[in-house]
């Protein structure tokens, strides 16, 4: 389901959204700090999105289908490490003080403004059809394992989660992250057991490309790889697929603010009673405090970097 409509909030967060929700989850800057001052948290994560520049210039280099891409390259290199060193120096400019979700946002802007859309897009398609192969062997070994909450153990287990809990939901909400093993291999067999159970799965994906998360176009060629019709109707390796659902989320950033979605996706999500987030940037770099009116599973692998801002410690669980 596409969107075209203006960006609503997410119905399911605890509401009024204006004093329970905070996208970001780390606080940036306190009410004390000085707005003409860059905090430690700021310079430490200017710092982050300034050592990503040099991986995305390359990605944006070996972009054929934009001309001159090496000198636009160049260009978006300049521009983006131009706005990090104004944001250090005076943190509300460009629409600050940063945060995550503007670092990100801005980093897109400069990516489209020299004229790039999908510097990830070969990486993208390369890791889907290399998945798709392993598809149908990844889900028989799920199917093998004949309890029933063991195999939904081993599923989540293979979205990088360790926390388990009763999933007896009649409507889910999934944001999903990357393409590739993440939304083939994890997401996808995740959802079919979902669907085995009698729950509708609803999978939300960004409108536009950022990085290599999987958009809502690209999501739908993909899980139409993986159905098959019989008697007329569709199944994904012999479990009816007709309460799958996919919506344009609205988003165009690998992180998300659920206080801006796509209409679509709020009128699916009305009646859900499980929202999942998966990915770092959606889980834990944005809406790890989140505050549901459902239950809700966060699920997202950590680094180092992230450990030493959201003090999490080296396990988070005994995988």
């Amino acid at each position: 389901m596409e969107s075209s409509s203006a960006m609503v909030p997410f119905p399911l967060l605890t509401t009024p959204i204006e004093s329970t929700y905070r996208p970001c989850t780390i606080p940036y800057r306190f009410a004390s700090d000085s707005p003409r001052k860059a905090t430690p948290a700021e310079v430490a994560w200017i710092d982050v999105f300034r050592k990503s520049i040099a991986s995305f210039r390359k990605h944006a280099e070996l972009d054929d289908s934009v001309s001159d891409a090496q000198a636009r390259a160049a260009q978006f290199s300049e521009r983006y490490g131009k706005i990090l060193d104004d944001l250090q120096e005076d943190p509300e400019s460009h629409g600050g003080p940063p945060d995550c979700v503007l670092l990100c946002r801005l980093r897109e802007q400069c990516l489209r403004e020299v004229g790039f859309k999908d510097i990830f897009k070969k990486v993208k398609e390369e890791e889907n059809a290399k998945s798709l192969i392993l598809f149908e062997q990844v889900v028989t070994l799920f199917d093998n394992t004949e309890d029933g909450g063991k195999r939904l153990e081993n599923l989540i287990r293979g979205v990088f989660a360790g926390n388990i809990f009763d999933l007896g939901a009649a409507q889910a909400v999934i944001f999903v992250d990357n393409s590739g093993a993440d939304i083939v291999l994890g997401i996808l067999p995740f959802a079919r057991e979902l669907l085995r159970r009698g729950t509708q799965v609803v999978l939300a994906a960004n409108d536009l490309p950022s990085i290599n998360d999987v958009t809502y176009s690209e999501l739908v060629e993909i899980v139409s790889k993986v159905k098959e019709m019989k008697d007329g109707r569709e199944y994904i390796l012999g479990v009816d697929a007709k309460n799958l659902l996919i919506v344009n989320s609205g988003s165009d950033l690998p992180v998300i603010d659920l206080s801006y979605v796509s209409p679509e996706l709020a009128y699916l999500s009305n009646d859900a009673d499980l929202v999942v987030l998966e990915g770092m940037g959606r889980a834990i770099e944005t809406n790890l405090y989140a505050q549901f009116k459902c239950d809700s599973l966060k699920l997202g692998m950590t680094n180092e970097t992230n450990n030493s801002f959201y003090n999490f410690p080296p396990i988070l669980y005994d995988g």
